[in-house]
């Protein structure tokens, strides 16, 4: 009996907020898609937590429902790539398999007075030449020390060997194969990866005082990271790479000098450096975009804390709206041109650097409404977008002409033109906004050669493009007003 043909492969997208799971056939068609939210742990102000075990249960939930409501052939699923939130911190017990403390979330900034010990000890310009990152409580490495220093179970771990540590996507394939590995993308985010040498750094280790024998072994991004066994038939895991790099893949953007932009809980900003790791000078980091078959390309990103989070703090926390998508309607109502908001609520990202500014609200009148904030609150991705692309340019000594983009609030027409206004540039919106799923399933289906790469690059095609129509004096107005409020909210909080 002759195997049935390989026609579909799976996407693993764990997220900040959801967990998903999406099916994609050989054309990058979605067949079906699987997504369920998870709780936000917030312990204390600046602190993020989520529950591994319950993100590695939605997750796994997601995988089955999506193999089962779309009752397809098991056999016919070519492999799985796995896509993940970055930086996010889970240790645990290799022997009992649980959690010693709640994953610590990239957004967490418990570790602030840690990274300025490290600063006071002149320790950047080291970390910046052999990681491509800042000092900063965003990445892993602060936050292993912290649950290494503050927590009995790891520490128990630790001393009978039993301690491992893993981004989300060590910990979901660790779970669904028993293997311990992540990928060179994720190991670059933990500011304990050599990004020159592809190797975890002994005098990072020492640093951060993290022992080597917890980290997991690191591969390429199209690689075999072991077998899923589903109703008695192993499926492969053949992609990894951390959820920008994979929408950078996703968005075919395989040249130096390529773009995209990703406006996701976050917004992320990424241009391909090719085979060079071009330090920045402006506030950006360095970091590995992906590797495969022994060729590393590098890129440069700008990482904004909240983006989509700030729409979810209107919907959540504020009430002024029930679903994200309303915030487009009621911005085109909007006749204000006077409210500025900076979503500082975890600090400032790129190219700021600011751990210890808090988010403000300029420019409210007696008149001021729903309307107005929902166009303030979509116009501060549009500007904190600007201000990551003009600190690219210049490292890169190069002009972005167009941005490819996607990530849930890239549906947003009225973001997407202010982008394009503000930016005065082209923006481009793909038919497969699941840029992130897509670069998974495309690193997996390369490795098993489901995928061909010259074909994946034919076949980039557009849903609509937004070109630039605000007039000169406009756009300088708008700009230099949320500079000034950048510029207020920086002095308002500095420290000396």
């Amino acid at each position: 009996m002759t195997e049935p043909l390989k026609k579909y492969i799976i996407a693993i997208d764990q997220g900040t907020t959801s967990c998903r799971s999406i099916l994609f056939d050989k054309n990058g068609n979605i067949i079906g898609t699987e997504q369920k939210e998870f709780k936000q742990i917030l312990p204390e102000n600046g602190w993020v937590e989520h529950d591994p075990i319950e993100i590695l249960n939605t997750q796994t939930q997601t995988l089955k429902d999506l193999i089962n409501n779309n009752h397809i052939d098991v056999k016919e699923i070519d492999s799985i790539g796995i896509t993940n939130q970055r930086e996010t911190t889970v240790l645990w017990n290799k022997r009992t398999g649980q959690p010693v403390y709640n994953a610590i979330v990239w957004q967490d900034n418990r570790t602030i007075d840690f990274c300025e010990k490290l600063k006071r000890k002149d320790l950047t310009e080291l970390i910046s030449t052999k990681t491509g990152l800042v000092i900063d409580s965003y990445f892993s490495s602060t936050k292993i020390n912290w649950i290494l220093e503050n927590c009995d179970e790891a520490k128990k771990a630790l001393k009978e060997e039993n301690l491992l540590f893993g981004t989300i996507d060590t910990w979901l394939i660790w779970n669904l194969t028993q293997n311990h590995y992540t990928d060179v993308t994720n190991a670059s985010r933990t500011q304990l990866f050599n990004i020159n040498t592809l190797c975890w750094d002994e005098e990072l280790l020492e640093i951060f005082n993290v022992p080597s024998k917890i980290l997991p072994e690191v591969k390429e991004c199209s690689d075999y990271f072991g077998e899923w066994n589903f109703n008695g038939i192993n499926i492969p895991i053949l992609g990894v790479a951390g959820d920008q790099q994979a929408a950078l893949f996703g968005q075919n953007c395989f040249d130096a000098g390529m773009a995209k932009n990703t406006y996701g809980t976050g917004c992320f900003m990424l241009t391909n450096t090719g085979i060079n790791a071009i330090k920045s000078e402006n506030g950006l980091l360095t970091t590995i975009a992906w590797s495969i078959d022994g060729q590393v390309n590098y890129e440069l990103e700008g990482s904004v804390f909240v983006a989509g989070a700030a729409v979810q703090w209107l919907r959540d926390s504020l009430k002024i709206i029930k679903e994200s998508h309303e915030t487009e309607k009621f911005a085109e109502l909007s006749s204000s041109e006077d409210v500025v908001f900076v979503p500082a609520f975890s600090g400032l990202g790129a190219p700021y650097w600011n751990m210890n500014v808090k988010g403000g609200i300029f420019g409210l009148t007696r008149n001021s409404n729903i309307q107005d904030l929902c166009k303030a609150t979509l116009q501060s991705l549009a500007f904190q977008t600007r201000d990551v692309i003009q600190s690219m340019e210049k490292d890169a000594g190069l002009s972005i002409k167009e941005l490819a983009v996607d990530g849930g609030a890239c549906a947003n027409n009225f973001l997407m033109q202010f982008q394009a206004d503000i930016l005065n540039t082209e923006i481009i919106r793909p038919k497969i906004i699941e840029s992130t799923a897509w670069g998974a399933a495309l690193l997996a289906g390369l490795k098993s050669n489901f995928f061909v790469l010259n074909d994946i690059k034919s076949n980039r095609s557009v849903e609509k493009k937004f070109n630039p129509s605000m007039p000169p004096e406009n756009r300088k107005n708008w700009i230099k007003k949320w500079e000034k409020a950048i510029e207020a909210l920086i002095a308002m909080y500095d420290q000396h």
